[in-house]
């Protein structure tokens, strides 16, 4: 099934076209496998309306919404290997590190555990695609930490798609959190780099 997305962001158009690690193509059975915090769950949405759910049917293959509201990445390192030995996932795509800006903890701390979380999921061989969330403030700023940790693995790194959402009032439900619009912006663009990158 093709599917023809506008360019509705410059700026996440540019993110999605630049040169980046290439990735796998997907067979038609590939499991995708969403993993985050309230951003990955679809707070301020209906289910149907997160972003995993949209991008399951934009890329016609299933996507595991693996999002749990609140979550640390200190917490998503305990949670992450139930989801890998369960799935077996061929794609992860990894979007954490909200909740510990939120709750001042430590950056270092954030991006060993992201880091950990990407050698379980390569250790079983899923590839991983690593999602930046920008920091809680005015600017809606992006941590450098993300950029450093792709550049280590080599990693597909989407580094505008959640910042370009929560930019916009129109886009979100309250202060952190996308509304339905915003999901499907979300969906459409990481359906875009995917295809963008191979894997589609």
């Amino acid at each position: 099934m093709k599917i023809l997305l506008s360019c509705f962001f410059p700026a996440l158009l540019l993110a999605a076209c630049n040169t980046a690690p290439r990735l796998k193509e997907l067979p038609p059975n590939a499991m995708v496998l969403a993993f985050g915090d309230s951003l990955t769950y679809g707070t301020g949405a209906s289910p149907e309306q997160s972003y995993p759910a949209i991008l399951q049917k934009l890329i016609s293959r299933t996507v595991i919404n693996a999002g749990v509201p609140g979550e640390t990445t200190s917490e998503g390192l305990v949670r992450l290997p139930h989801y890998l030995d369960r799935y077996r996932p061929a794609v992860v795509l990894l979007c954490l590190g909200a909740n510990d800006m939120l709750q001042g903890l430590d950056e270092v701390t954030a991006a060993e555990n992201l880091k950990e979380m990407i050698r379980m999921a390569e250790r079983q061989g899923a590839q991983v695609v690593l999602i930046g969330v920008p920091r809680p403030n005015l600017l809606v700023s992006m941590p450098e930490f993300y950029r450093q940790i792709a550049d280590e693995f080599s990693l597909p790194y989407m580094e505008n798609t959640m910042r370009e959402v929560l930019k916009k009032n129109s886009l979100k439900s309250d202060v952190i959190h996308p509304n339905a619009k915003g999901y499907r912006k979300i969906a459409e663009g990481i359906a875009l780099y995917l295809r963008k990158s191979g894997s589609l």
